[in-house]
């Protein structure tokens, strides 16, 4: 059985929860709660490529939000 993270025939998604965070996702599997679509479905190196263009701050915003206030 094929990992379906590590398919690169399959189809994915770039996800983004309330932090910011991203991750790539397979779009055959149901997002988890708390979870948002902001890319896809594409082919995995296109995701991998919008997540790398996307996501230039890996700190969480909660994080980010602490750091800027001071």
């Amino acid at each position: 059985m094929v990992d379906p993270f590590e398919n690169e025939d399959a189809s994915y998604l770039v996800l983004v929860n309330h932090e910011g965070q991203h991750s790539l996702w397979p779009e055959a599997i149901d997002v988890p709660s708390g979870w948002r679509v902001v890319f896809g479905g594409g082919r995995r190196l296109e995701c991998l490529d919008y997540i790398e263009a996307s996501w230039t701050d890996i700190k969480p915003a909660s994080l980010s939000a602490r750091v800027d206030t001071r």
